[in-house]
């Protein structure tokens, strides 16, 4: 829903970026080459990136799942902030757009760190928890289809070890949520999603207002 921090003017935008955001330029090139892709809007603020890239390390991630990538900005920010043994499970059902992803993690020499499966991201899920992956992941982030967002986050918080992070994208979805005359489906999906996590015991919650909005929700242990 947005590729920049909202809220800020043209001018603010800048010079906050011009202080913030020190991106490496192999993420400049596919951000750039991802603008000009029909669906562009779904690539994440670069200063997004960076803060995810900020969280893993702060953590000290080797263990991540990733959960839509699109052209694979996010999932490259990740590999290049992991240590050399960290590794990423990717999600997503596109084998079109990911084929730039690929591309760009093989430029990036992290593409040993990446296990990309295409195929519904439930299934997947699914079947890492049948594997005994439960409580294996410090880092997971959700940024795919909003209507399973549910879904996602609870699988998530089967598969992430207590003190881990999920991190969920576009949770102010363009504004959207905080009027309440927008009645649609996807809007009322985000709002309820939000209400949930809002409510739920199992997690320490922040909301970060960066780009579309940025939901951290740290698993409690012995919920």
């Amino acid at each position: 829903m947005s590729k920049q921090t909202m809220g800020l003017s043209p001018e603010f935008y800048s010079y906050y970026q011009s202080i913030t955001v020190q991106e490496p330029e192999i993420l400049k090139k596919l951000r750039e080459e991802t603008a000009t892709h029909p669906r562009a809007i779904m690539q994440i603020a670069p200063e997004q990136g960076q803060f995810l890239a900020f969280l893993v390390k702060l953590i000290g991630a080797r263990n991540t799942l990733e959960i839509g990538i699109f052209t694979g900005y996010s999932s490259l920010v990740t590999a290049l902030a992991l240590p050399p043994d960290g590794k990423i499970i990717a999600c997503d059902v596109s084998e079109e757009y990911t084929e730039i992803a690929r591309r760009y993690w093989q430029e990036a020499g992290v593409s040993k760190k990446i296990d990309l499966r295409i195929a519904p991201a439930l299934e997947t899920l699914d079947q890492l928890i049948n594997s005994g992956y439960s409580n294996r992941f410090d880092f997971v982030f959700i940024d795919a289809d909003k209507g399973n967002y549910h879904n996602y986050y609870e699988k998530s918080l089967e598969l992430v070890r207590e003190g881990g992070i999920i991190a969920i994208d576009n949770v102010f979805w363009g504004e959207k949520v905080a009027d309440l005359e927008i009645q649609d489906n996807q809007t009322n999906k985000i709002r309820e999603f939000n209400q949930k996590l809002y409510e739920d015991e199992r997690i320490n919650l922040s909301v970060v207002p960066i780009a579309d909005g940025l939901t951290l929700a740290m698993k409690k242990g012995c919920y």
